[in-house]
């Protein structure tokens, strides 16, 4: 067979594959598709990454470019080093156009062996300490095949390219961030209890475009996971709600004071132990009550951090055992941490930026903090909101008293176990949301139980509140009727 042939028989394959329905942007498939696609290009193509693109490319790769020709496997390598990555100093480098990737499931007899995808993406120019500059843009189709559970990139067409008219084009989002100084965004929705959208816009540190799987950190967004670990300890028997504490640990700063006693679970998850939000905010710099733990509501991290002392001392494990098992293992969160362990990639972390736009020297902790400091990326934290929303894997009396306004904060605001609850809509619709602030850090989770929906939003600058007004009011940027409606 000629090449000509075999090309014209490959456009009529390809054909046939996308003249079906694409599957859904909320499947298990697409979402691996566009992690693949993430991947390939951000650590690949962009950072020059040969042993990763030895390891991804197909040893039968078919390259078609419509300005190129046609490239083989060791073609392909060669000139990605000649012509892509030769000049590090002024580097080609390629971004997905948001919203436009599309992928068709290739099987047989049931069995899914690959997948074939549609996008558009743009390319730039990188230069040291200038702005990337848009220089074309072009369609592609690749096919990816399932080989021993590893996805491979086996055919490629690129085509429709076009040079850039516009050379200082920027997206509005990248516009938006750019004015706030602030370099990445990541979002997160969830539709009906399942996540189906993972968007992550920006730069890790206004140089390095931030991939699909950008390490975000997210302060107080840790809270809930620490929620709901522990009210996933309570339904299997290991813990009560109302249980006293003090049998399992005691500060050593309040261990004069017998209120230490009144300390349990539920205190802790509605925040109303009377500790302050962390010791060192006191004048001497220990842990005190400022009031009788249940008589009021007061934020307190150092509440979150008791528990966890008093759970891992019951139950001889550590917290991150614990989540490994309740949760990040059960949901295939595998880049969540709650500390810089061995496996956290740093080259993916979203460097933190103070208000004007100054990057911050980034706070490593090597111990587990039940309060701040956690670790993760949009498509994890994603997934724990979709469970969450789904029921939690609690029983119904557990996940309803999760819900239940346990504590009132002020007119149509309350608190539940582990998040803050509003009922400040015309029907019956209430939400659940947490937000987390730290220097350079700003993140937001909400979701509404009645019809499972819900948003996730990371940031990884200081000045967020010009940004959350303009996604919160205006509902640009997402291309679904989700963010106009709960």
């Amino acid at each position: 067979m000629t090449k000509k042939i075999a090309v014209s028989a490959f456009a009529v394959f390809i054909f046939l594959q996308i003249s079906r329905a694409q599957i859904s942007k909320s499947s298990e498939l697409f979402l691996e598709l566009k992690k693949q696609d993430s991947t390939l290009f951000e650590l690949g193509f962009n950072q020059c990454n040969f042993e990763y693109l030895d390891k991804v490319m197909h040893q039968d790769l078919d390259f078609y470019h419509d300005q190129n020709g046609l490239q083989n496997r060791n073609t392909f390598f060669e000139n990605t080093r000649r012509y892509i990555c030769s000049n590090p100093k002024q580097k080609p480098i390629r971004k997905l156009e948001a919203n436009s990737l599309e992928v068709f499931p290739l099987s047989k007899n049931g069995i899914t062996y690959g997948a074939i995808q549609n996008g558009i993406h743009h390319f730039y120019l990188r230069e040291n300490d200038k702005e990337d500059v848009l220089t074309s843009t072009a369609k592609f189709t690749s096919v990816w095949i399932l080989e021993n559970e590893t996805w491979k990139m086996r055919e490629v067409l690129s085509y429709d390219h076009r040079d850039s008219m516009a050379p200082n084009h920027k997206s509005l989002l990248e516009v938006l961030l750019q004015e706030n100084n602030v370099p990445a965004l990541g979002i997160g929705i969830i539709e009906s209890g399942k996540l189906t959208k993972v968007e992550v816009y920006g730069t890790l540190d206004k140089k390095t475009i931030a991939p699909y799987n950008t390490i975000f950190k997210v302060a107080s967004l840790t809270k809930p996971v620490v929620a709901l670990i522990t009210l996933k300890l309570i339904d299997k028997g290991l813990l009560e709600l109302d249980e006293p504490l003090y049998k399992y640990w005691i500060d050593p700063d309040i261990k004069n004071d017998k209120r230490y006693k009144k300390l349990t679970p539920k205190i802790i998850l509605t925040h109303q132990t009377g500790f302050p939000n962390w010791r060192w905010m006191n004048e001497e710099g220990r842990l005190a009550f400022q009031f009788d733990p249940g008589a009021e509501h007061q934020y307190s991290g150092e509440g979150f951090e008791y528990l966890r002392n008093a759970i891992e001392n019951k139950l001889d494990k550590s917290l991150e055992e614990l989540a490994t098992e309740l949760l990040f293992e059960p949901l295939n969160m595998s880049n969540t941490h709650f500390w810089w362990n061995e496996e956290m990639d740093e080259t993916r972390y979203a460097q933190n930026f103070d208000i004007e736009g100054n990057q911050m020297e980034t706070a490593k902790y090597f111990t587990a903090n039940a309060a701040a400091n956690l670790l993760t990326t949009v498509e994890d934290y994603g997934k724990f909101l979709a469970h969450v929303i789904d029921g939690a894997g609690l029983s119904k009396h557990l996940f309803e008293e999760m819900q239940k306004q346990q504590v009132k904060l002020k007119e149509r605001s309350y608190f539940g176990l582990g998040w803050e609850i509003l009922t400040e809509f015309n029907d019956d619709e209430f939400a659940l949301l947490h937000s987390g602030r730290d220097p350079g850090v700003n993140t937001l989770a909400v979701l509404y139980p009645k019809s499972k929906n819900g948003y996730l939003i990371f940031l990884n600058g200081d000045n967020a509140l010009p940004i959350f007004e303009e996604l919160l009011t205006k509902k640009l940027y997402l291309g679904n009727e989700l963010w106009n409606r709960r």
